[in-house]
C-alpha cells in the first residue's frame, strides 16, 4: 500500500498547481500503460477463445459424454493453440491491490491530511511542495479542480454529494460500454433464464452456451457492483474506475482496430492472389481453345479440299 500512496503523493507534489484530483488521473493511466502487455494478450487470448468455439463443440461430441476425457482433449487443445481459459483473471488480480491500496491512501488522506507528509518515503517528503506542504497543511487541495470534494461520499448523512455521484454513475457506464466491447455478437443466442429454465425441465445445454449467457450477464453485473461500491466509497476511488475504464476502453479498441486491419489486409491479399491465378488460368483457357480452333479450322480446309478433288477427277 505505501508504494502506491508514495507513487501518488510524489506526482501530486511535482505536478503544477498541486492537484490531488489531476494526480489521481495521471496515477490511474499510468497504471493503465503499465498493464498494456497484459491487456493485449488478454484480449488476443479471449479473441482466440472464441475463435476455438467450433473445435470445442467438436470435442464435446468426440468425447460422447465422458467429462474426464472431454476436460482432458480441451486441455490439449488450449495447449496446442497456445491459449490459457484463465488469462482474463490477470487485470482483475492486478487491479485488486491497486484499488485495495489507492482506498487505504485516500482513507489515510481523510482521517488526517498530515499522512500525506508522516506516510511518505524521504525522497518525496523532501520535495520543494512537500517541505511548503509540512509548514502548513491546509494548503492541500483534496479536489479534482476545484469542482469535486474527492474525500466526501456520493451519499452520506449528509445527503447526496451531486459531483461524487456523477462520477459513480459515469464510472458505471464507463464500464458497461467498455465489458460490452468484449462481447461476440450472437443473434441466436439465448440468455441464461431461458437456459436455465430448459435445464430445469430436464434439457442439457452446451458448457460453450452457458459460458457465453453467463459473459452477457456480467455485462449488467459488473456495471452494477461498480455502481454500488462506488456510492460507499470516496469520490477519488469512482474517479479512479472512471478513468481506468475509459483508457481500458481506447486501449481495447485499439487493439481491435488493429486486428481488423490485419484481417482486412491478409483477405486482401487473398484476393489480389486469387485474381492473379484466375487471370493466368483464363489466359490459358484462351490460348488453348484459340489452338483448338485453328486446329479445327486447318483440318476442316483439308478435308473440304480432299473432297473436291476427288469429285473433280470423276467429272474429268
Amino acid at each position: 500500500m505505501q508504494p502506491i500512496f508514495n507513487l501518488l503523493v510524489f506526482l501530486y507534489a511535482i505536478l503544477p498547481g498541486h492537484n490531488f484530483g489531476l494526480a489521481l488521473i495521471i496515477f490511474t493511466i499510468l497504471v493503465r500503460l503499465a498493464m498494456w502487455p497484459l491487456v493485449k494478450k488478454q484480449l488476443h487470448n479471449a479473441k482466440a477463445m472464441r475463435a476455438l468455439m467450433p473445435e470445442m463443440k467438436k470435442v464435446k461430441a468426440a468425447a460422447k459424454g465422458d467429462k474426464r476425457k472431454e476436460q482432458t482433449m480441451m486441455m490439449e487443445l488450449y495447449k496446442e493453440r497456445g491459449v490459457s481459459p484463465f488469462s482474463s483473471i490477470g487485470i482483475l488480480l492486478l487491479q485488486l491491490p491497486i484499488i485495495i491500496g489507492l482506498y487505504a491512501a485516500v482513507s489515510r488522506i481523510i482521517k488526517d491530511p498530515n499522512e500525506l507528509i508522516s506516510f511518505s518515503y524521504s525522497w518525496v517528503a523532501n520535495t520543494p511542495w512537500m517541505q511548503e506542504l509540512a509548514t502548513d497543511i491546509h494548503k492541500f487541495d483534496e479536489t479534482l479542480f476545484g469542482f469535486v470534494d474527492l474525500t466526501r461520499h456520493a451519499v452520506s448523512d449528509a445527503g447526496i454529494y451531486w459531483p461524487a455521484l456523477i462520477l459513480v454513475i459515469s464510472s458505471a457506464i464507463v464500464q458497461f460500454f467498455q465489458t460490452k466491447q468484449l462481447m461476440p455478437k450472437d443473434e441466436n443466442a439465448r440468455s441464461l433464464k431461458s437456459i436455465l429454465k430448459e435445464a430445469g425441465q430436464g434439457k442439457t445445454a452446451e458448457q460453450q452456451e452457458v459460458n457465453a449467457a453467463v459473459g452477457r450477464f456480467t455485462l449488467y453485473i459488473i456495471p452494477l457492483f461498480v455502481l454500488i461500491f462506488g456510492l460507499n466509497f470516496p469520490a477519488a476511488l469512482p474517479l479512479y474506475w472512471l478513468v481506468s475504464s475509459s483508457v481500458a476502453y481506447l486501449q481495447q479498441w485499439w487493439i481491435l482496430r488493429e486486428d481488423e486491419e490485419e484481417m482486412e489486409a491478409m483477405v486482401a491479399t487473398k484476393k489480389d492472389s486469387g485474381k492473379t491465378k484466375s487471370g493466368l488460368k483464363v489466359t490459358r483457357r484462351t490460348v488453348g481453345q484459340d489452338e483448338v480452333a485453328a486446329k479445327a479450322v486447318k483440318s476442316n480446309k483439308k478435308s473440304k479440299t480432299k473432297a473436291k478433288t476427288p469429285k473433280g477427277r470423276k467429272r474429268k
